[in-house]
């Protein structure tokens, strides 16, 4: 039977202890079990949570955002990016090979080409959650099959792992719908 479940979260680097996001003192983080909305290491521990219990938890790249991929990186035509401002470190977001939406990291630019990189920008990172389940209930039967917290648009917190991303089109992250990260989850949308 899926679950919802709230959790209140701080998030690390557990390599380097660099703080990369936390909702404590917001709203839980709500996400339906089983759907692949919160990167696998992480939802095979809380599944066996109880309410208001506390762990900390550490989760190895593979079940996270994946290991760091040199492939992932492309160099492309400066004029692809005609109207956007670009900085080094700015997210955009593309299409990859089944329609989906991707999120780059622009690495380097000059005058002619841009370098964009397809990987995760938590890729490779082995992460340290300090979790506290804040709600637990079981799911309703519209919640288990559109895998949306109380009829409301769920932000899939922490990515539903990490994808082999295929080059497609980049466009502004302005022009983007935030995709999956309406509660800023995890350093996802930094």
């Amino acid at each position: 039977m899926s679950k919802v479940i709230g959790i209140e979260y701080s998030l690390k680097d557990a390599n380097s202890g660099e703080q990369l996001d936390s909702n404590v003192g917001q709203a839980p983080l709500e996400f339906v079990s089983g759907k692949g909305q919160i990167i696998p290491g992480l939802e095979s521990k809380l599944i066996e949570m109880a309410l208001n219990e506390e762990a900390d938890i550490l989760v190895q790249p593979a079940e996270a955002y994946g290991e760091y991929n040199e492939e992932a990186i492309q160099v492309l035509p400066k004029e692809q990016f005609a109207g956007i401002e670009l900085t080094a470190g700015m997210t955009l977001y593309g299409t990859g090979e089944q329609g989906e939406t991707v999120q780059v990291t622009v690495k380097e630019f000059n005058d002619a080409e841009v370098t964009i990189d397809y990987n995760h920008p938590m890729a490779g990172r082995t992460l340290m959650f300090s979790v506290a389940i804040a709600s637990l209930r079981d799911a309703t039967a519209e919640e288990i099959q559109t895998g949306v917290v109380g009829g409301m648009a769920s932000g899939g917190c922490c990515g539903g792992g990490h994808h082999d991303h295929g080059h497609g089109s980049c466009g502004s992250e302005e022009k983007s719908h935030g995709h999956g990260h309406s509660h800023g989850g995890c350093g996802c949308s930094h």
